[in-house]
This record gives C-alpha cells, structure tokens and sequence, in this order.
C-alpha cells in the first residue's frame, strides 16, 4: 500500500546514498517529498531531488506559503526518514528549533520519525550528540545506531551511514506498524547471536550450526520498534543488522563476558541496565579443559580424549543475579532464552524454564528443514506466568516480532504501563 513519506536530507556526504534510499522508496509505490536542508543542497542539487521523487523541492517554509507547507508535511505524512541525520540536524531536532523547512516538519510529525545518523566518530560519540539521541528515543524516535567503517577521507570507525538498504528494511517495517510511538521506544535491549567455538587446538574447535539469522532478526526488528540495541554476536558472518552496536566475540566465555557488560551497562558511556536480554545464541554447554597449543596430528597412535570442563551458563547466571537485587534494580529486566531442541515437550520446556530461572523460553524444532540457517521459524514461547504461545512456521522477522510483544507487555506491566 502507498504511504506519504518525508525523506529529510542532512547536510553531510553521504547525502549521495540518500538517492538510493529514495529510490527503493519510490519503487515500492510510496509518494516520497524530499525535505533537505539549505546546505544539504552543496551535495545533491535540487534538481536531483525532484527528478529522483517527482515532486517539488524546497528547503525554506516560504515557497508555496499559502499551502502551510510547514505544517503540513508533517501532518500528512506517515513516515519522517531523515538520512542522513548530521550532528547539527539532530541537535537542531532535539533542541525544538524550526529554522528551515525540515526542522519545522518534525516539529509537526504526527507519525513515527526515524533518524539515520552519519558523522564522523568524534562528533557521534560527543555527549552533546548523545544526549540529543537519547533525548529524541525517549520522545519516541527511532534513531538508528550508525554503522562503522570508512568515513571520509583517511578516517574510519562508527559513524558511517547505514546501507540504504537496510535503512529502507527499517522505514518498511516502520510502515507496516503504523504506530505513532514504536513501543520499544527508550528501551535497552541486548540480544546475543551466532554459535560459539570453543577451541580444541589452533585450527579445531566445538562448535555447532548456528549462523545467527534468528539473532539478527530479533535485533533488526528490535531497532524498528525504537529500542536501543547491542548485539553480541558470536562468529557470524552476516551484515550487521541496521541500528545495532554490534560486540563480536568467539567463545561461551568470551560471550558470558560481554552480554554481563552490555545487561549492566558496563561499557563506555552505559548508564543504566538493559530493559531486555534475549539469548538467541547457541551457546556451548562444554569446553576442552585444556587447549592444545599446537595442531593435533595423527601419528598412528589412538587419539587421546578430549577432556571437557562446563562454561558458565549466561541466562540462568543473569536471572540469579537480577533475583538477588533489591528493587528497582533490574526487577524489570526481562530475560529471554532460546531453546533449539528436538525434545519440544511441554514437559522438557517448563523444566527448563524453571531451571533458566527466565521469564520467557522460546522452544524452536531443529532439523527437517528448520532451525539453523534457514529463513523460516516457528517455535513455542513459554513464560513464567504459565502463559504458552505457539507460533507458526514463517519468516524469522516474524517470529522475532512475536517475542518482542511478548517482551513489551512484560515492560509495560513492569513499570505500571500496562
């Protein structure tokens, strides 16, 4: 179905990707007005714009005066994208100023506003910058996180604009919610992914199948629904998901190590634990005790065994942790595990529900096509509070979509919301 989107345009260099993003925009039906401001006009012309949208461009509320325009843009409109979003623009945003036809129409939005960040590392991680972002989540924006990479010139690190693609997968979504304020919004979440390896030697290792799809999907859709997201990702080799810090690590150690950080907000700048962890990673349950430091080789003789220790378990050390704390700390975390399992009994699902010590498990068939790799999912998510929801083969979106309400509802009840 077409929507009327706004695609604000701020002054910086990868203004030249925001064409992209107009287009897979437009050729998905949507009627797109594109809205820069002056000086984003220095790096894509205005001609570009209304040859790429169709529609007429104007940065200053003044050109058509009679239509109100700086009104009512931001009445009509069913998405706010602004790509890139500069330091300055977001500032101006945050701070409610209304100097140009862009900052006017946010002003006006009656609809979801999603911000796609792009700077230079320097001027992101500023806390004017941060505050202005955390400022603008907590009155219902979504702001993605920015990727990291090459910037301009010799310079490199977080601060690079998200692929318009993904940009894009966001703004759909968006779309599809149709919610004035996503409700994830000002939220923390962590979600780990991937498979750990465990290292036998330096080129063997205990691993197992898992690629991190499901993963990514919960923190993808996550972003969408304006939450701020840390991934902890373990060996993956998929994109980084739109909107997500991303802490890449190998083993069950290395992992139990970052998702405590991120759950506590122990990392630079971190003030306050995550609302959520979901552990959608495939986590080893067993280590070698000892790493051999050279190759294993055959030498016609038996092998000898591999003697194997137990890693920490990540949920159930998380959920005795929030258990021994006073309130408010972290009562209202809600803790989520994943369960890959070819045993899908309710019976084998409550028990180790229980033994997670969780507040929702979410018990997803491997083999015969689902599970590890594979587009599709379906699962049943048991909670705490006796409540079952089975959910239906389909795509991993989906189903991350499914637990993410089961996740607000939680939230919401937590803080008095519901």
């Amino acid at each position: 179905m077409s929507s009327r989107v706004v695609l604000g345009v701020g002054a910086g260099i990868a203004a030249y990707k925001a064409c992209e993003l107009l287009r897979l925009l437009t050729e998905s039906g949507h009627q797109v007005r594109v809205v820069p401001t002056p000086d984003a006009l220095r790096f894509v012309g205005e001609a570009t714009w209304a040859a790429l949208s169709g529609q007429p461009v104007t940065t200053d509320a003044w050109t058509g005066v009679s239509d109100v325009p700086h009104v009512r843009l931001g009445q009509a409109a069913d998405l706010v994208l602004v790509a890139p979003a500069t330091a300055d623009l977001m500032a101006r945003a945050a701070a409610g100023m209304a100097g140009d036809l862009l900052t006017a129409t946010l002003l006006t939005a009656r609809c979801p506003v999603l911000y796609a960040p792009a700077m230079h590392t320097e001027m992101w991680e500023h806390p004017a910058t941060q505050a202005n972002v955390a400022l603008l989540r907590r009155r219902g924006a979504v702001v993605l996180e920015p990727a990291a990479g090459r910037l301009t010139g010799r310079d490199s690190g977080p601060g690079r604009l998200p692929e318009p693609g993904a940009i894009f997968a966001v703004a759909t979504r968006l779309l599809a919610r149709g919610t004035l304020v996503p409700d994830l919004a000002g939220r923390r979440v962590v979600v780990s992914a991937g498979g750990t390896r465990e290292e036998i030697d330096p080129v063997r290792f205990i691993g197992n199948w898992s690629t991190g799809t499901q993963g990514y999907a919960l923190a993808s859709t996550a972003a969408a629904r304006g939450a701020e997201v840390i991934v902890v990702a373990a060996n993956v080799t998929l994109p980084d998901p739109a909107g997500a810090k991303v802490t890449r690590v190998v083993s069950a150690r290395e992992m139990h190590d970052a998702v405590r950080a991120a759950a506590a907000g122990d990392g630079p700048g971190e003030g306050y634990c995550a609302d959520a962890v979901v552990m959608a990673a495939a986590v080893a349950d067993y280590r070698p005790a000892a790493r051999s430091p050279a190759k294993i080789k055959k030498d016609g003789r038996p092998p000898e065994p591999v003697e194997l220790t137990e890693n920490p378990d990540i949920l159930a050390g998380l959920a005795a942790e929030r258990a021994g704390l006073a309130p408010p700390a972290r009562v209202s975390q809600v803790l989520v595990g994943f369960a890959a399992e070819t045993d899908t009994s309710p019976e084998a699902a409550r028990a180790k529900l229980a033994r997670k010590g969780c507040d929702l498990l979410v018990v997803n068939p491997v083999g015969n096509g689902l599970g590890f790799g594979t587009p599709d999912n379906e699962a049943v998510v048991y909670g705490a509070d006796g409540t079952v929801t089975p959910i239906r083969r389909g795509p991993k979106e989906a189903l991350a979509d499914v637990v993410w309400d089961l996740v607000a509802a939680r939230l919401n009840e937590s803080s008095g919301h519901g």
